[in-house]
């Protein structure tokens, strides 16, 4: 599955050959970007430019991170992109939380708008913010509002999920896209 392109540039990058690292991170600088576009959105973050940019940097420093430990455990078994893609999913999401960045997630819209106005939020202020989140979710059917609950609330995996539902682990994505665009319909703005 490694194509010869890929295997010739790994090689290169791992014996440090001259402008390898710059050929790696132009060849893999785009889908990058997509992971990280693609899991902020899935997890509901707001993405400024400047944090896409500390992401991007995370994910290319978490490649060279212990002499190119990340490229070195690569097995072959898929296309490098796949590989590549789960190694920066897992920076990315580990980053995310770690800088606990801005997001925009279930009822949080209602309480950073509170925060912004009042400076902090008060314990009637968290009981709307999550009253409205309550709200959003009855207006759900019970499965989307199970699986937003668990994943937004709860902050279970797709795999947990999966577990304590029955849903198939590639069915969840698709229920929180339709789920979040229902709670957009629905939320007055």
């Amino acid at each position: 599955m490694l194509s010869e392109i890929d295997r010739h540039l790994l090689d290169r990058c791992l014996q440090r050959k001259p402008r390898a690292w710059e050929d790696f991170v132009d060849r893999f600088l785009g889908l990058v970007i997509h992971v990280i576009q693609h899991t902020a959105q899935s997890r509901s973050v707001r993405l400024s430019p400047e944090l896409r940019d500390d992401l991007v940097a995370d994910v290319f420093l978490a490649f060279l991170d212990n002499d190119f430990a990340a490229l070195r455990h690569f097995k072959g078994k898929c296309s490098l992109a796949a590989y590549l893609t789960v190694v920066a999913r897992r920076v990315v999401v580990h980053s995310l939380m770690q800088r606990k960045a801005p997001a925009a997630t279930l009822g949080e819209a209602a309480a950073q708008a509170v925060e912004a106005a009042s400076g902090k939020r008060t314990d009637e202020e968290r009981l709307i913010s999550r009253d409205e989140a309550e709200r959003l979710l009855s207006l759900l059917e019970s499965q989307e509002a199970a699986v937003v609950r668990m994943y937004h609330l709860e902050e279970k995996t797709y795999q947990e999920i999966s577990q304590a539902t029955g849903i198939p682990v590639n069915s969840i994505g698709p229920i929180l896209s339709r789920a979040r665009s229902k709670m957009r319909r629905l939320s007055p703005a």
